[in-house]
C-alpha cells in the first residue's frame, strides 16, 4: 500500500491504540487502511472498546478547551494559585471584550465537530448491523440529539477514568469541580453562542435529559440558584448501562422482576382467533399501548405477555404494584425509575396486582404517578387485570385496548391436561370428566397435576408414582378458591347411591344430571350446541318435597360422583333490607361458585325465589327486581345449581320454567321406609334381636330424615345402657321424634310397644 508517497508492507497486527491514532489522523494513511480501521473497530463490539473513539475525542476536545483557555488567559493560565483568587491582571481580562480565537484554534474546532459527526455515523451504521453500542442505543431509545449524547458522555468519562476530573477542573478555572457543569457542556459542545442559547432548553428540567433522569443535575452548594453551575453527574445505574453492565435498579429490586420470554403464541392453547387479533393490534401500535387483560388466576394473562414480547425481541418487566407501596421512594420517583429502567431495556411492562393502584383516594399519589408513566411510556404496556377496567377516559394520550380473556373450552382444557401429565395420561374417560367437570384456568390445570404428583409420591413414596384419577379429582377440588369459605357452608359428602332410597325414575333423573355434567363436552363444544346458547350452558335443578324426604342426601351423591364441592348458601346472609345490598351479596356468590367449581346448594330457595308479587309500593318494586337478578345469574352461572323447597307452589312460575330440571321427592311409603329403616343402622351398630323393621316401616309414617335421627338416639341410648339396639330403645327415641313433631304418643300407632315409650326416667333405660 502508498503511504505519504511511498510504498509500504503494512502488517495486520496493529493494537487498539494504534487504531485509535491512525483512525483520528486519516491524513497519515491511506483510504484502505481508513476502511480496514473503521472494520476491525467496528467488529470490536466489547461495551468499553466502544466507547474508546469517543472517549478520544473528548479527550482531544478538552485539550482543545484547553488550549483555548491559555489563549485566553496567557501566562495566567498556568499560575498555580488560579482558580483560587483573582489578579487584577484576570479582572482586565474579564472587563475586556473576549479576544477571538486563532484561525489554528478554529480549525481544530472544526475538525473536532467533524469528527464528531463521523464517530456518530459509525455507530449508527455499527447499531444497524446488530452490534450492541450502549450510548449509541441510549439514543435511539430516548430519542436524544447529538448534544444531549454528548452531555451524556461529559458525565461518564469521569466514572471511567478519574484523570478527567482533573482536567474538568483545570478548564472550569476550579479544582473542587470535577464534574462537569451545565456552563462547561454549553462551552464545550457548542461554539456558536445561538447554538449554544437553543442547547440550554436541552439541560431544563422538563427536557428528557432530565425527566427520564439519564443524568442528574446536582445544585451548587454556594449558588444553589445558578443554573450554569450545576454539577451533570450519572447514578448508578446509568454508569453500568452504558458500560455494558446493566443491572436492574436496586431501587426497584423488591417489587420488579425481569423476566426472559420464553413462551409464544404457538405454546399458548386458547382461542386462537382471539390471540392473533390481541397480537396484530400490539403490532399496528408499537410507539405505544396500553393493554388491560382481564382474568382469574391462571388465564394466561403473563403467558399472552411473554409471548407478545418475545414476537418483538423484547424482555418483559413484571410489576408487583402491591409491593411497589412498600418502596422507600416517593411514587413520582419510583414511577419515573422504572419508566428509565424500561426504556433502556426496551421491555414490555407487566403490572400486576394494581388494584390499590386503581383507589383514587387512598394511594391517589401512585394513581396520578402511575397514570402519568402509562401516557408517556413509548412501548408496550400490559395491565393484569383482577377486576373489569374498561375504557372511561381514564388514558387520555395513549390507546388503551381492554380484553377479557376467554375460559378454556372442554378441548382446550383437556389438551392441557395431556400436556402436564404426559407421559402417564390416564384414559380417555377420566380426560374427558377432569376437562368437563372442572373448569379450571391453564394455571390452575399446571397446579392440579402438581399437587395430584405430589399425593402420589406420598402415595407410593416413589418419585416416579403415577396419579390416580381420585388424586387428580382431589387436586382438582384443592384449586377451589377460599372465598367461597366465607360465603357459604361447605358440605362433606358422606352419601352414595346405595343410600338414596327413591322410586326408580327419580334415580334415573338425578343420574341424568350427573350426565348432563360429564358429557357437556361432547353436546357443547363437538356436537355444537354450544354456539345455540348464549346462556344457560349450566345445569339448574329443583328438588322440591317435605322436610326430610332427602333433598341434601340426593345433592351429596351427585356432589360425591362428579367429584365436585358442595356448598349450602345460607340464604340469611345474603338478604339485606338496604338496597342493591342483596344482589352484590348474590353477585359474590356466583362469582366465588364459579371460581370454586362448586355445586351451588340453596336450602329453603323459596325464601327468596318466591313468587313475584303485585306491585303496591317501593318495596313489592325492589323485591321483583331482587328475583330478576337471581334469574339473571342462575342463566349465567355455568356450574350447578341445586335449589331445595319444601313448597315447590311457592316457587315463581317464571323460575321454574327456566330450570333444567325438576324433581319432587315424594312422601316415602311403607316399602320405601322399610328399606331406609334397613339401610340405617351403619353395619358395625349392634342391634338385637328383638328389631321389628316391619312393625317400624308400617307403624310410623315418617320422613328418611326422622327415621335418621330415631335411629341415632336409640343408638346413644342403647351405648348409655351398654346393650345392643333394641325395640326398646327405638320406641323410645320415636316417641321422641314425636314430641318434636307435636304429635301425640298413641295406642294406634305404637300398638303393643306402647308401654316401652314410658322409661323410668333415667337417661338411658327403658323399662
Amino acid at each position: 500500500m502508498v503511504v505519504g508517497g511511498a510504498e509500504l508492507e503494512v502488517s495486520i497486527d496493529i493494537d487498539q491504540t494504534q487504531l485509535l491514532y491512525l483512525r483520528t489522523r486519516p491524513h497519515f494513511c491511506s483510504a484502505w487502511l481508513q476502511i480496514y480501521i473503521g472494520v476491525v473497530m467496528i467488529i470490536d463490539t466489547h461495551p468499553t472498546h466502544s466507547l474508546a473513539p469517543l472517549l478520544q475525542w473528548l479527550h482531544r476536545l478538552l485539550a482543545w478547551q484547553v488550549q483555548v483557555t491559555r489563549a485566553t488567559y496567557a501566562a495566567l493560565a498556568d499560575d498555580a494559585y488560579r482558580g483560587l483568587y483573582l489578579p487584577d491582571q484576570e479582572i482586565d481580562i474579564l472587563c475586556a471584550d473576549w479576544p477571538a480565537l486563532s484561525a489554528e484554534l478554529q480549525h481544530m474546532r472544526t475538525e473536532l465537530a467533524e469528527e464528531r459527526a463521523a464517530l456518530a455515523a459509525e455507530q449508527r451504521s455499527a447499531a444497524e448491523a446488530g452490534l450492541s453500542l450502549p450510548l449509541e442505543q441510549l439514543r435511539r431509545r430516548f430519542n436524544l440529539s447529538l448534544f444531549e449524547v454528548d452531555v451524556v458522555l461529559l458525565a461518564l468519562a469521569p466514572e471511567i477514568d478519574s484523570r478527567y476530573e482533573r482536567l474538568y477542573g483545570y478548564v472550569q478555572d476550579d479544582v473542587t469541580r470535577k464534574r462537569p457543569t451545565v456552563e462547561l457542556a454549553l462551552r464545550l459542545l457548542c461554539p456558536d453562542p445561538a447554538e449554544r442559547h437553543a442547547a440550554r432548553a436541552q439541560l431544563a428540567d422538563g427536557a428528557p435529559l432530565i425527566s427520564a433522569q439519564l443524568v442528574r443535575l446536582e445544585p451548587d452548594a454556594q449558588r444553589p440558584h445558578g443554573s450554569l453551575l450545576r454539577a451533570i453527574s450519572l447514578d448508578e445505574r446509568m454508569v453500568t448501562e452504558l458500560i455494558g453492565q446493566p443491572l436492574l435498579d436496586q431501587a426497584l429490586a423488591l417489587w420488579v422482576k425481569p423476566l426472559q420470554p420464553r413462551h409464544t403464541l404457538d405454546d399458548m392453547v386458547g382461542d386462537g382467533a382471539w390471540l392473533a387479533q390481541t397480537q396484530q393490534f400490539v403490532l399496528q401500535h408499537p410507539n405505544g399501548l396500553v393493554l388491560g387483560l382481564y382474568g382469574g388466576y391462571g388465564s394466561g394473562r403473563r403467558m399472552l405477555t411473554e409471548a407478545l414480547a418475545h414476537a418483538a425481541a423484547r424482555p418483559v418487566l413484571e410489576v408487583d404494584a402491591t409491593a411497589a407501596l412498600g418502596c422507600a421512594l416517593e411514587p413520582e420517583e419510583a414511577l419515573m425509575r422504572l419508566r428509565r429502567e424500561a426504556q433502556l431495556r426496551a421491555a414490555v411492562l407487566l403490572f400486576r396486582s394494581v388494584g390499590p393502584w386503581l383507589n383514587e383516594t387512598a394511594h391517589s399519589r401512585w394513581r396520578s404517578a402511575w397514570l402519568s408513566l402509562l401516557e408517556r411510556y413509548q412501548g408496550l404496556t400490559v395491565l393484569a387485570l383482577d377486576q373489569p377496567l374498561e375504557a372511561h377516559g381514564w388514558l387520555r394520550e395513549t390507546t388503551y385496548l381492554y380484553r377479557v380473556v376467554p375460559d378454556l373450552a372442554y378441548s382446550q382444557r383437556e389438551r392441557l391436561w395431556q400436556r402436564w401429565l404426559a407421559p402417564a395420561i390416564p384414559d380417555a374417560a377420566t380426560l374427558r370428566q377432569l376437562s368437563s367437570t372442572f373448569r379450571l384456568s391453564g394455571g390452575q390445570i399446571v397446579d392440579a397435576v402438581t399437587m395430584a404428583q405430589s399425593l402420589a409420591r406420598w402415595r407410593t413414596g416413589s418419585g416416579d408414582a403415577v396419579p390416580t384419577p381420585a388424586e387428580l379429582f382431589a387436586a382438582c377440588r384443592a384449586q377451589s378458591s377460599g372465598r367461597m369459605a366465607d360465603l357459604a357452608q361447605k358440605i362433606v359428602p358422606v352419601y352414595s347411591w346405595d343410600d338414596l332410597v327413591l322410586p326408580a325414575e327419580h334415580l334415573q333423573q338425578l343420574q341424568e344430571i350427573c350426565v348432563q355434567m360429564r358429557q357437556r363436552r361432547m353436546v357443547l363444544e363437538e356436537w355444537g350446541f354450544e354456539r345455540h346458547l348464549a346462556n344457560g350452558k349450566g345445569i339448574n335443578v329443583l328438588f322440591a318435597g317435605q322436610s326430610g324426604t332427602g333433598k341434601t342426601m340426593a345433592a351429596e351423591v351427585i356432589a360425591a360422583e362428579l367429584g365436585l364441592e358442595l356448598y349450602r348458601v345460607d340464604l340469611s346472609s345474603l338478604v339485606s333490607k338496604y338496597i342493591g345490598e342483596t344482589e352484590k351479596n348474590l353477585d359474590r356468590i356466583f362469582q366465588a361458585a364459579r371460581e370454586a367449581n362448586a355445586i351451588l346448594f340453596f336450602d329453603e330457595a323459596d325464601a327468596i325465589f318466591g313468587k313475584r308479587s303485585e306491585v303496591k309500593d317501593a318495596h313489592d318494586r325492589y323485591a321483583n327486581i331482587e328475583v330478576g337478578y337471581l334469574l339473571q345469574k342462575m342463566e349465567a352461572y355455568d356450574g350447578m345449581v341445586i335449589l331445595a323447597t319444601n313448597l315447590r307452589k311457592n316457587m315463581d312460575d317464571a323460575f321454574v320454567r327456566r330450570l333444567h330440571m325438576a324433581i319432587d321427592f315424594p312422601f316415602p311409603e311403607e316399602t320405601d321406609r322399610l328399606r331406609i329403616w334397613q339401610h340405617v343402622f351403619p353395619s358395625l351398630a349392634p342391634r338385637a334381636q328383638d328389631l321389628d323393621l316391619s312393625f317400624l316401616a308400617r307403624q310410623f309414617r315418617l320422613a328418611g330424615g326422622n327415621i335418621r335421627n330415631i335411629a341415632l338416639l336409640s343408638a346413644f341410648l342403647a351405648a348409655e345402657d351398654q346393650q345392643s339396639i333394641s325395640m326398646a330403645h327405638v320406641i323410645r327415641a320415636t316417641r321422641r321424634e314425636y314430641q318434636k313433631l307435636g304429635r301425640l304418643v298413641t295406642e294406634a300407632d305404637f300398638g303393643p310397644y306402647l308401654e316401652l315409650t314410658r322409661g323410668n326416667g333415667q337417661p338411658g333405660g327403658v323399662r
